[in-house]
């Protein structure tokens, strides 16, 4: 397992910005977590049996459900939008969010805030889609940002290759280890699709396919939008002399 301890170091200089688009992402996944009962702090959901009824009633409202989807179900034509902002736990949330600050500030820079938004809502949707359509006769909710994040980190590994990216793994000791992101983003969605392998088709658990499927999305947009522009371009010969520059 590989998990982000530290921000990346950036492949060159002038790459940081605020990155609004990252930073309102991660506050609309928390705000929404905060209000729903998944949080577990919300009276106005009871507590115990009631609790987890209205817990299983939120994922089932929000979440996106294969078996409705592909059945035309009027109500779950927009679940690939809404399921995207809601998360199961704790720990879905806030390993969701880390990924998504850590990798998200650097690829937003690169893109651009209105390509990025679009990016980020387009990759997440069709990997929920595709996840859905492998597992067409499911009913279990789907929820969750982690294939628009993972659509996050295909691109990151394409525009940012040998930016370095610290983690822990368990081979190591879980000792720190610097690798460069070539190294580790391949091998985390080797772990995916491990993981997508063994996994149970109808099953609760994590959505290891919507990982994979985002992250081919976000490596394929970022290698066809930026596949030219990234290179870099040879000097132009010397004017020669009383030849004007452009």
């Amino acid at each position: 397992m590989i998990r982000i301890w530290s921000a990346p170091a950036a492949d060159g200089a002038g790459l940081s910005s605020p990155a609004p688009v990252t930073r309102t992402l991660i506050i609309l996944c928390c705000v929404v977590f905060l209000l729903g009962p998944a949080c577990g702090l919300n009276p106005l959901y009871g507590a115990g049996d009631e609790l987890l009824a209205a817990q299983r009633a939120w994922f089932r409202r929000w979440g996106v459900i294969p078996a409705d989807l592909f059945e035309g179900s009027p109500a779950a034509v927009l679940t690939p939008a809404t399921a995207l902002f809601v998360h199961a736990s704790w720990v879905h949330l806030l390993g969701n969010m880390l990924f998504l600050h850590v990798f998200g500030v650097m690829t937003e820079a690169r893109m651009g805030r209105v390509q990025f938004t679009f990016f980020c809502l387009g990759c997440g949707c069709l990997a929920l889609l595709g996840y859905a359509a492998a597992n067409a006769r499911s009913e279990q909710p789907l929820v969750g940002a982690s294939g628009a994040i993972s659509a996050v980190l295909g691109a990151f590994l394409f525009l940012f290759p040998r930016a370095r990216v610290t983690s822990l793994l368990p081979f190591a000791f879980f000792l720190p280890v610097r690798l460069p992101a070539w190294v580790v983003l391949p091998f985390w969605a080797a772990l995916q699709w491990a993981a997508a392998r063994q996994q149970a088709p109808d099953g609760p658990g994590v959505a290891y396919l919507a990982h994979l499927v985002g992250f081919g999305l976000g490596f394929l947009f970022a290698w066809v939008r930026f596949g030219r522009t990234t290179r870099v371009k040879a000097a132009p010969a010397p004017a020669s002399e009383g030849e004007n520059q452009p």
